[in-house]
């Protein structure tokens, strides 16, 4: 997962942690797991529905953020 792009587009919508937790439907404490992908948790697909959708994001911008792995 792509955590900084996922948090570039936050910032560019004005959310936080939070709010995108809110959104979602998910406990902040559950949303930082996901986003820091501890313990291998991982956004479900209609997580990741609701922040295609909120963010309008792209196929490409999906699978960069979500489905790629960084390379360090």
């Amino acid at each position: 997962m792509n955590k900084l792009l996922l948090k570039s587009k936050m910032i560019l919508f004005g959310d936080n942690n939070g709010l995108l937790a809110e959104y979602i439907g998910i406990s902040k404490q559950r949303f930082s797991a996901k986003i820091n992908e501890t313990k291998g948790a991982e956004f479900t697909q209609g997580e990741i529905r609701k922040i295609k959708n909120r963010y309008n994001l792209s196929a490409e911008e999906i699978e960069e953020i979500f489905f790629k792995n960084k390379v360090s």
